[in-house]
């Protein structure tokens, strides 16, 4: 943060300073006691289970300059006590009052899945002609992002915002803070379906990231998906459209592996360039085509916004190829939906391999009552993939299986990571290539780590 003070902090938040100096600095927020970065605000939060409360003493010891607090009226103390009614919401009103500051263009991303990753490579396009700040790390949500608009380089000269969100209500709470000039919504899935209730109900709530949106505003929507189309000239504000379809303005022709490279033609209003990945999958095009829309509707050109992406190697634990004992392993543990797992199957059926290929995938979770069903149309499309052996871990991804056993796929099943793993290693030899895919929460780590 630019030095900001506790008062001005106080004031921004709609909060009482209860006790400590007014012109306290402060550079920093955090909302975990243990990881302070030097003169924090430390927000505690009230959770489910924990009340966060309990930790400001930790907080102070571990380098805070000051704290929010909904649990103390009145306090004696020589360090900064802020009274505020309830601690989210005034961080969120810190957040909202500090955009303000931001005087550049600013960039929200959300979508079902490929945030994270639409987000860096927007980042990495819109960094060969600007100076970019913006999210790091996972901080998406309701807590996140305030914290990263208020973490945003001043000297900047664009910020990209990784938005995301799980109940309903979120997403306009988001976008009140974060207020974006620009937006891109990468899919509509069925992530967080549980919640939500249905596809057209996480469009509506993703839509809200254009709350506020005019006629100088733009949205960045994906072509392929009809819940997204359905909005073409039917809104006060811009749309741009990316794909593979002729209808699209930003469009990939072409698509083919060189090298282990993912080459291909862009089409744009203005011009048609060549782009070569060295991220694997047609989901990653896709995010390639949503990064070069915002580079140009931002001005950055779009032949040193290709050569920025053509850089571009990916995320841990995101679809990260790596070469382990002479095997080739696909991490793609960090999470899983429908989509995801879809597109990780497509990635690991198109990889040039010396032996045989191998799935480990996990249960897909937050799907709802609907899961079986989700689990089953995945397990129909990996029915037609090039996979010698499955190795499926958890209770729903038995839906999964009943569709390969039905086209005589070959499959094992497993409750627990410690057989699964030692059955995978038993399995494998030098040549083979094998996909790790599941929700975090399966911890499919574990089973990488064996190998």
């Amino acid at each position: 943060m630019e030095k900001i003070t506790v008062l001005d902090i106080a004031e921004a938040a709609g909060g009482r300073l209860l006790c400590g100096r007014p012109d306290t600095p402060v550079r920093n927020i955090s909302i975990d006691s243990r990881k302070m970065k030097g003169e924090d605000l430390f927000v505690p939060i009230i959770g489910a289970k924990v009340d966060a409360h309990r930790f400001i003493e930790g907080a102070f010891s571990a380098g805070a300059a000051a704290t929010f607090t909904s649990e103390h009226e009145t306090k004696e103390d020589s360090r900064p006590y802020i009274y505020v009614e309830d601690t989210v919401k005034a961080l969120q009103a810190l957040g909202a009052a500090y955009r303000k500051r931001l005087r550049m263009p600013v960039i929200g991303i959300t979508g079902s899945v490929g945030k994270t990753t639409t987000r860096e490579m927007v980042t990495a396009a819109l960094s060969a002609g600007r100076k970019v700040t913006g999210t790091s790390g996972n901080s998406n949500g309701q807590l996140g992002v305030p914290i990263s608009i208020c973490e945003a380089d001043l000297a900047a000269e664009a910020a990209v915002f990784e938005m995301g969100m799980s109940e309903p209500g979120e997403m306009p709470k988001i976008a009140a803070v974060a207020r974006p000039d620009l937006a891109v919504v990468t899919n509509i899935g069925v992530s967080h379906i549980e919640n939500l209730g249905s596809r057209e109900g996480i469009c509506r709530e993703k839509m809200h990231i254009t709350d506020g949106f005019g006629p100088e505003n733009t949205a960045i929507l994906n072509g392929e998906e009809p819940l997204l189309t359905a909005f073409r000239g039917k809104t006060v504000f811009r749309t741009v459209y990316y794909g593979t379809g002729p209808d699209n303005d930003y469009r990939a022709e072409n698509v083919r592996v060189e090298n282990g490279r993912t080459c291909f033609m862009v089409k744009t209003p203005k011009e048609t360039i060549s782009l070569s990945l060295g991220v694997p999958g047609l989901h990653n095009v896709m995010n390639a085509l949503a990064a070069l829309a915002a580079a140009d509707v931002l001005g950055v050109p779009l032949t040193l916004a290709a050569g920025k992406l053509s850089e571009f190697s990916g995320f841990a634990r995101r679809l990260q190829i790596v070469d382990r004992n002479g095997l080739t392993l696909i991490d793609d543990s960090y999470n899983a939906s429908p989509e995801s797992m879809r597109a990780a199957l497509q990635v690991l059926s198109t990889t040039e391999t010396a032996g045989r290929r191998g799935a480990v995938l996990a249960d897909m979770l937050e799907l709802g009552p609907d899961s079986p069903k989700f689990h089953g149309q995945v397990g129909e499309f990996a029915a037609g993939c090039p996979v010698d052996q499955y190795f499926l871990i958890g209770a729903q991804i038995r839906f999964l299986g009943e569709a390969l056993e039905k086209a005589g796929k070959p499959v094992l099943y497993f409750t627990d990571n410690v057989t699964a793993a030692a059955a995978v290693k038993d399995w494998a030899k030098p040549g083979d290539t094998v996909l790790f895919k599941g929700s975090n929460g399966m911890k499919l780590g574990e089973v990488l780590k064996e190998l």
